[in-house]
This record gives C-alpha cells, structure tokens and sequence, in this order.
C-alpha cells in the first residue's frame, strides 16, 4: 500500500488534482488509513488505465465512465470464465470435456 504522495510522485504527469476527481467520481476506489488514502496495486493500475485511456487514446472524460464500465464488465466476465473453466476441470468427466472442447472448437471455426 502507498499513500497519495508516493502515488503522485510515481506516475508520471498524474496530478492531484486529476486523482482526486477521479476518486470523486468513483473510478478509483482506495482504501483509507485514518484520514489518508491508501492505494493498493489493483488501484494504482486502475489509475494508470485511466491515465493512459485519457492521454494517449484521448478519450474525453465524459466518456470515461461507459469506457471504464465496459473493461470492468470485461473483466468479470473473463474472470467467471476462468472460474467456470476450473470447475469444469474439478467436476467433469474427461470424455465430456473433450467432447465440450470439439463443439467449442468447431463453434468456433464457423
């Protein structure tokens, strides 16, 4: 964890007044030691996603909601796939994945 100076000092061309919006907004959720924010690894590359989505693809921040929405909803869903994807391999018999993974494979080639 690192508070919001080292933060502001690590990545390049962040200010804070640009962090703390983003903090209003929602778009970053730090954790809080007493008064202080407190950043995590998952915050800090939330925060150079936004950075980089702003400054280099130049998406306006009026945008940046639907944007960050759509990659969170992106996220989950490949994370539950890869849950379903573990279940799978805990719970079911070898024939039917492989008979899954020729329908997949075959699903996805037309």
């Amino acid at each position: 964890m690192i508070g919001i100076e080292l933060l502001t000092a690590e990545i390049p061309g962040l200010r804070l007044p640009d962090l703390e919006r983003w903090i209003g907004n929602d778009w970053v959720r730090p954790g809080h030691d007493g008064n202080a924010y407190v950043f995590v690894e998952v915050d800090v590359a939330r925060i150079r996603l936004i950075q980089e989505l702003r400054d280099e693809l130049q998406i306006d921040e009026d945008a940046l909601p639907v944007v960050l929405m759509l990659l969170d909803q992106l996220y989950d869903l490949r994370r539950r796939m890869r849950e379903l994807g573990t279940a799978i391999e805990r719970t079911v018999p070898d024939e039917i994945r492989q008979a899954l993974a020729r329908d997949l494979a075959k699903s996805g080639s037309g």
